[in-house]
């Protein structure tokens, strides 16, 4: 019997939606997309209800209607919002006995997340390794006997009040949400190998608004952050330094900046319509090289970011010297060089792996995030035993923490 899955990918400048039917074995079927411009968002937040609920609204209903069905709960993913990463560490007494679901489960309790720090959300608690006696990285402690079990987790946690914004927004639509997925992570199921999330990497989700990081390790996400800055950075420095309307502005980043600049087509001149003229032959001629002088030091700083944010984290050994990079404004040409430089590590520009029904168009980095929550809700997500929105109850999506049953997501991820 298949289930109807939707998710949402709510960013900076656009909102995507598909729908798809769940089949046995975690396969699934994308039968419906839908996809408009965002408004009334900022560097991930919400500034406008209604232009945002409005926008949602028209991307959910374009995709209601490629797949012919109503949909009422969603998947959605959560971008910026000052997103980072705790962690916390419990033990229990198991008393020699062989080490079952429910002892897992009583570590998870003994975490003790009834409460974030104020201000503040908890999106994600993720295992990350058990020990037991002392010996640590153990993925599955179950059917091992020992004293005392312990378990490390991450938590990703975020604005409160942004995360609430959005929710509402996407209620006043009349629909639910089921779990919020950080974007990196997101975007992260989609794009990465096993490989790579075994051994290290880094990965870059670059966004409209903002720029979502995350490092996996051992197969999960182990650290994320985000910087508020994404390629509508770039448009606006474009239609600044060359006096030219917004949306032209975007067109000349995508066909004629380059993020490292050099060569021959820098001497190639480009027309570039003038703001407030309504006549052709206003429009301006300028060279390429100007047009590369513009777009590089947003791009500089913007990495000069991620690379400090990094740093001082501390997961530059565990990623090593692996880098992914995806989303929207990763699709600029010379973007993965001028990273590498940058960074010192290296690069490698990132699709979403091909995923049953999704049209070429839809299965672009820009896609990134909502293809990874596809995946996030098909082997991830767990559900909460029953549990409901009611406000006094905690919301499904801590059902891959302490705060809910593990049971299915023991059964998903061993």
């Amino acid at each position: 019997m298949s289930q109807t899955i939707t998710i949402l990918d709510v960013g900076t400048t656009r909102v995507t939606c598909f729908i798809a039917d769940q089949e046995a074995g975690n396969e699934y079927s994308i039968t419906g997309i839908g996809q408009e411009d965002m408004l009334g968002m900022k560097r991930g937040a919400i500034t406008d209800m209604d232009a945002a609920a409005n926008a949602i609204r028209k991307a959910v209903h374009r995709a209601e209607k490629m797949a012919g069905q109503r949909v009422s709960d969603v998947f959605v993913s959560l971008s910026g919002n000052g997103a980072t990463s705790d962690y916390a560490d419990a033990r229990i007494d198991v008393r020699g006995h062989a080490i079952d679901d429910d002892d897992i489960q009583q570590a998870f309790d003994a975490a003790g997340l009834d409460g974030a720090v104020s201000g503040r959300s908890i999106v994600h608690a993720i295992p990350t390794a058990f020990s037991l006696d002392g010996t640590r990285g153990i993925p599955d402690p179950r059917g091992m006997k020992g004293e005392t079990l312990g378990i490390h987790l991450h938590l990703v946690n975020v604005s409160e009040s942004g995360l609430g914004n959005l929710i509402s927004c996407i209620e006043m639509c009349d629909l639910e949400v089921i779990a919020p997925v950080n974007s990196a992570y997101a975007s992260g199921l989609a794009c990465l190998v096993e490989d790579e999330m075994d051994l290290g990497v880094t990965l870059i989700d670059m966004g409209g608004g903002t720029t979502d990081i995350a490092t996996f390790a051992n197969g999960e996400m182990v650290w994320c952050a985000s910087v508020p800055i994404g390629g509508q950075h770039v448009t606006n420095d474009i239609a600044k330094g060359l006096s030219t309307p917004v949306a032209n502005a975007q067109r000349l980043k995508w066909f004629f900046a380059n993020a490292i600049g050099g060569g021959s087509g820098d001497r190639e001149m480009i027309e570039v319509p003038q703001l407030g003229e309504s006549d052709p032959a206003s429009a301006r001629q300028v060279q390429r090289s100007l047009l590369a002088g513009i777009v590089r030091p947003r791009l500089e700083e913007t990495f000069e970011m991620v690379r400090d944010v990094i740093d001082r984290s501390g997961t530059s050994a565990i990623a090593g010297r692996r880098v992914v990079l995806t989303g929207g404004a990763s699709q600029l040409t010379g973007i993965a060089d001028l990273a590498s430089q940058i960074l010192d590590k290296q690069v490698r520009l990132a699709k979403p792996l091909p995923l049953p029904g999704l049209a070429e168009a839809a299965a672009g980095p820009d896609c990134a995030a909502a293809a990874g929550l596809l995946v996030y809700a098909t082997q991830k997500h767990s559900a909460p035993n029953g549990r409901s929105m009611d406000r006094r109850a905690p919301p499904p999506w801590m059902a891959d923490s302490a705060l809910g049953r593990i049971g299915q997501w023991l059964r998903d991820n061993f």
